[in-house]
């Protein structure tokens, strides 16, 4: 691990990290109510300023929750879900293709801890479990899941596969229920994000107790020719 942090493009992506979240808990986020004043200022072409922003903003470590409310807010249920969705999905696939870009393989190459390398060939083998039981709890950081599938072998189409089906029923979720104008939380949200939670959390148990691919059994010696 040290040899690792003297290595200095490691040490500029770790130092580059910590700075971007610092950055993200000191921004201020705009209130639901700033953005319906955006939409009405802009016009006809907000909601694709809208999906721009949200996808390229939340690569960073900002929550995605403002984005998700006010789009049910915005623009009604259905294409406030295809917005939001949509922009999760995208900002998710920029994350890891960003992150494997900044020399992805100079990092994981130097993870030779035994433990370390078994949790990254589950990731690659059936990371899309793993992925998507993350996904469906509410507090694990969005932008966390991305930056460390980055850094995994996981493969790119089941990671975002995986991304999909797991924003999914917490997004339409949000969208529906979120009550961003009172600033309070419809109970049957609650409800729901606790159902997801717990769905989530199953999932990573069956991960964790999913035995490994059986070896091979050894080939039998062929039966001796009878004479």
């Amino acid at each position: 691990m040290t040899r690792l942090l003297r290595d200095p493009r490691v040490l500029a992506t770790i130092v580059g990290v910590v700075a971007l979240f610092g950055a993200a808990m000191l921004v201020p986020l705009p209130s639901p109510r700033q953005i319906q004043d955006w939409a009405t200022s802009v016009g006809p072409i907000f909601p694709l300023l809208f999906f721009v922003v949200h996808a390229l903003v939340t690569v960073a470590p900002i929550p995605r929750t403002v984005f998700t409310v006010s789009a049910g807010l915005l623009f009604g249920p259905a294409l406030g879900i295809a917005l939001a969705v949509g922009a999760t999905t995208v900002s998710a696939a920029l994350a890891i293709l960003l992150v494997r870009a900044l020399d992805r393989e100079q990092v994981a190459s130097r993870l030779t801890h035994p433990a370390v390398r078994a949790v990254d060939d589950r990731l690659r083998r059936r990371g899309w479990l793993a992925v998507g039981s993350l996904r469906l709890i509410a507090a694990v950081p969005f932008s966390i899941i991305n930056y460390c599938c980055g850094l995994s072998s996981i493969r790119f189409w089941p990671y975002m596969f995986a991304t999909l089906v797991g924003v999914l029923p917490g997004t339409v979720g949000t969208v529906i229920l979120g009550d961003a104008l009172t600033g309070t939380t419809h109970p049957a949200l609650i409800v729901f994000s606790a159902v997801l939670i717990a769905v989530g959390v199953i999932g990573l148990v069956v991960d964790a107790r999913w035995t490994s691919d059986p070896a091979p059994e050894p080939e039998r010696e062929p039966a001796a020719l009878a004479e």
